[in-house]
C-alpha cells in the first residue's frame, strides 16, 4: 500500500496494532527550534532518527544531547539515532533550526534498556554494480552489531548509488514465519528522492503468480509492505533513499525468500550474499 505524502501533524502513520503491518510503529515528528514532543508507545520498542536538524533525547530520565548532524537533507551525513525500550516515555526537544525525525517501532513486548546510535556505531554495506543496475549502500542503524540490546526492530537507510537502477533486487519476500527458509518481518519505508522531484516505483508482485500492484513513489511516500515480492526502482537521473522499518514476528535476524524465477541473478550482482547475511 502507498502512503502519499501528507501534513500528518505529528500523529503516526503507522500506529499500534495496524491491521497490515502490526508488527511496525512509525511517525515523522517536525520541530522547530525550541519545540518539544513527547511519547510512549507500549508494547512496541522505537528508535528515533533524526533525518535532519539536531535534538536533545531524553528517554526515562536518560539523557542523551545533540542527536543528529546532518542539515540539508538525508544525503547530508552519517544517521544517529537513540533506542527506546518498549513503553518507555521519550522526550525530544529541538536544538537547532527545524528538524524531522523518523520514530521506528517493532511490536516486542520485554522492557530493555536504552542507547545512543553514534555514526560510528553505524554498519555499511555497499554491494552491487553500475552494470547490473543495482549498486547502493545500506547503512544499519540498528542491525547485527545491537543483538542482544534489541528485541525485534531492525532500522537501515538505503541509498541508490548513482542515478537510477533498481533496489530490493531480485524480488524478495518476508511474510511467512517458515524457517529455515523465510521470516514473517512486516516491513515500511519512507523514501526521499535527490534532486527531491525525482521518482520511482515501488512493485508488490503476488506469490500466487497474478500481476500484482505498481506504485508511484515521490519524495515523501510512504510504503508498506504486508506481504508479496518487492522490487523498487528510481528513474533515470535521480538517487533515491527510503527509510527502512522491519519487525521480526519469531525472530530478529531477517530471513528473505528471494523469487524462484529470478533468485538465479543472486550469484550475478557483486556482493550481495554479503548483504543478505548483514540482515541475519
Amino acid at each position: 500500500m502507498h502512503i502519499p505524502p501528507y501534513d500528518n501533524a505529528n500523529q503516526p502513520l503507522i500506529d499500534t496494532a495496524d491491521d497490515r503491518v502490526p508488527l511496525n510503529y512509525f511517525n515523522i515528528v517536525k520541530l522547530k527550534a525550541g519545540e518539544v514532543f513527547e511519547y510512549a508507545v507500549p508494547g512496541y520498542e522505537t528508535c528515533i532518527v533524526p533525518a535532519t536538524g539536531t535534538i536533545d533525547v531524553n528517554i526515562d530520565g536518560a539523557a542523551y544531547d545533540g542527536v543528529g548532524n546532518r542539515t540539508a537533507d538525508v544525503w547530508d551525513g552519517e544517521p544517529e539515532g537513540v533506542y527506546v525500550p518498549s513503553g518507555a516515555k521519550a522526550r525530544l526537544a529541538c536544538v537547532s533550526d527545524r528538524a524531522e525525525i523518523f520514530v521506528a517501532g517493532a511490536c516486542h513486548e520485554k522492557t530493555l534498556e536504552p542507547f545512543a546510535v553514534t555514526a560510528d556505531d553505524i554498519d555499511l554495506v555497499q554491494y552491487g554494480s553500475d552494470d547490473t543496475k543495482t549498486h547502493r549502500k545500506i547503512k544499519h542503524i540498528l542491525g547485527q552489531k545491537h543483538h542482544g540490546r534489541v528485541g525485534r526492530l531492525l532500522v537501515s537507510e538505503l541509498y541508490t548509488v548513482g542515478q537510477g537502477g533498481w533496489s530490493g533486487f531480485p524480488p524478495h519476500k518476508h511474510d511467512t514465519d517458515r524457517l529455515p527458509d523465510e521470516t514473517r518481518h512486516d516491513e515500511t519505508y519512507n523514501f526521499r528522492f535527490r534532486p527531491n522531484n525525482g521518482f520511482g516505483m515501488q512493485l508488490v508482485q503476488r506469490e500466487d503468480g497474478k500481476v500484482g500492484d505498481a506504485y508511484h513513489i515521490v519524495d515523501g511516500s510512504t510504503i508498506v509492505l504486508d506481504k508479496g515480492y518487492h522490487p523498487c526502482v528510481v528513474a533515470p537521473g535521480y538517487e533515491m533513499y527510503y527509510f527502512t522499518i522491519l519487525g521480526g514476528l519469531s525472530q530478529r535476524p531477517l530471513v528473505q525468500y528471494f523469487q524462484p524465477d529470478h533468485a538465479w541473478q543472486i550469484e550475478t550482482i557483486p556482493g550481495i550474499k554479503d548483504m543478505i547475511a548483514k540482515f541475519k
